[in-house]
């Protein structure tokens, strides 16, 4: 197996932007497992551990997910494009747009989906359901970063749910909290996502306007 990089834990935390531009070069089973093998780790609620992970590599597959996921994409950004490109002070970056362009388009192409899935949770109406798999998510994202591996976390699919929960096998009651590509980075590099300065978001004992 390939020997997964020795990063100190904030240094993986301060440069693992989401990827999207993948090479479709395969990725070998021990790293998907050993990958997996550390997000399980992460927190579940009560430890309850009320999920599975689905690992897709099949071409038909991935293609007519990646179609529904396009759909979605145009409903949301891609039927904004021009709006979105000439925006000053909008919510995304014209790179950022341009990165998500990139993946809705090709992202058939990455070699490893994994999808993370909640089981019992498909009527469920909790608001913070998330809370018990997506801590598990980032130690897969950050574990991937390890290896190497880009990643980054979408949900664009979910316009067909249901469809993806028959494609997959899934049981009725079951709910997809993600889709995350993986592959090997094709271009953009290992580093600090840009985000508001800490006084603009932090806020101590009460919210101040």
């Amino acid at each position: 197996m390939t020997k997964p990089e020795e990063l100190s834990l904030l240094e993986a935390l301060h440069s693992t932007p989401a990827r999207r531009y993948l090479s479709t070069e395969p990725i070998a089973d021990d790293v998907i497992r050993a990958i997996l093998d550390a997000a399980i780790r992460g927190p579940s609620a009560g430890n309850g551990q009320f999920w599975t992970w689905i690992v897709v590599r099949d071409a038909d597959t991935k293609r007519q997910i990646a179609d529904w996921y396009r759909e979605g994409w145009e409903r949301h950004y891609g039927s904004r494009r021009e709006q979105i490109l000439n925006a000053s002070d909008g919510p995304m970056s014209k790179a950022s747009f341009l990165a998500a362009d990139h993946l809705a388009n090709h992202l058939e192409e990455a070699p490893v989906w994994i999808f993370p899935v909640m089981l019992g949770a498909a009527k469920s109406q909790n608001p913070r359901l998330g809370s018990s798999i997506y801590g598990a998510i980032q130690h897969l994202i950050l574990a991937a970063r390890a290896y190497g591996l880009g990643a980054t976390l979408t949900t664009l699919h979910i316009g067909h749910e249901a469809d993806v929960r028959e494609l997959l096998g899934l049981p009725e009651d079951a709910l997809t909290m993600a889709l995350i590509p993986l592959g090997y980075p094709a271009k953009g590099r290992w580093a600090e996502p840009k985000r508001r300065p800490l006084d603009e978001v932090v806020h101590f004992e009460r919210f101040q306007q």
